[in-house]
Formats: structure tokens, C-alpha cells, sequence
């Protein structure tokens, strides 16, 4: 399941697409808005995406970690829009035979979603300044590539 969202993320739905019985681990992580960043306090961000590419290439990343690490299940799920203090902002919820897949495939598709994958962030700092930040290769403070898909 690859999924590209405005909407609040449904863990329990998204778990339950990837339960099995020959399943012996479930691992779901969630990155959620936190209050501070290098000292910072955050307001609120702002996720826009090149929504084609962002789906390829997050299928290919799940595609990629069922093979390697044999999983059973794999689902990447991604908001896009305005999201509050504490809302999850991407979920990776994989599960395998034994929870050393899990734990790894789960970390490795985090880490390699937020450097391929097109998703860009928009820091609001509660002082009302703002800076674009990620993917992590993009120069600090770069804004997303004017794209027909992308959403303000």
C-alpha cells in the first residue's frame, strides 16, 4: 500500500493491511510534528509533493524492502497539506517472520523515503518566518520545483 494523503493517517488500517498470520513482527513507525527543531519553536509545517514521482518512487522503495528483507507486508503512507503540533506526517509500517526484518527494513525505508523521495517541507516557526526544507539533498531552504501537481 502506497499512499499519498490529505487526510489524518488510520494506523489501525494500515496495520491491518499488513498483518498476517505468517507474520511474527509488525513494525509501524510515524514521524509526527514536533514542537522544536535546532532550538526552534515550530508552528505548524506545510507538506507539498511531485505526486506521481513521490508514489513511483515510494513503490519502488517498497517493492525494494519486501525483496531484502523477505516481508510479508509493507505500506508507506505520506501526508501532504497543513498538519498541526503532533500529527503524523508519514507512516512506514512493515511486518516479516522475525522482527530483525522489521526493524530494518522499517528504518531503511524512513531513512531512504526522506532522500528520494519528491516531498518537500515547510517549516512555520512560531515567530512567523518560514523555510522549505527536504528532501535532504535540496540546498536548506530551497522551495519545491514549480510542478502541475504540486498544491500550495
Amino acid at each position: 500500500m502506497i499512499e499519498l494523503t490529505r487526510e489524518p493517517i488510520d494506523t489501525t488500517a494500515l496495520l491491518q493491511r499488513i498483518q498476517s498470520p505468517a507474520a511474527g513482527a509488525v513494525l509501524l513507525f510515524l514521524g509526527t510534528v514536533r514542537e522544536f527543531t535546532a532550538g526552534r519553536q515550530t508552528a505548524r509545517l506545510e507538506y507539498e509533493a511531485y505526486e506521481t514521482m513521490a508514489r513511483s518512487k515510494m513503490a519502488e522503495l517498497a517493492d525494494a524492502a519486501v525483496e531484502r528483507w523477505n516481508l510479508v507486508g509493507c505500506a508507506i503512507v505520506h501526508r501532504l497539506g497543513t498538519l498541526e503540533l503532533g500529527e503524523a506526517s508519514v507512516a512506514v509500517a512493515v511486518s516479516s517472520a522475525h522482527r530483525a526484518a522489521s526493524f530494518a527494513a522499517g528504518q531503511w525505508l524512513i531513512d531512504t523515503l526522506k532522500d528520494v523521495v519528491p516531498v518537500w517541507k515547510r517549516e512555520i516557526w512560531s515567530d512567523g518566518s518560514t523555510e522549505w526544507v527536504h528532501p535532504e539533498k535540496c540546498p536548506t531552504g530551497a522551495p519545491p520545483p514549480s510542478l502541475p501537481e504540486s498544491r500550495a
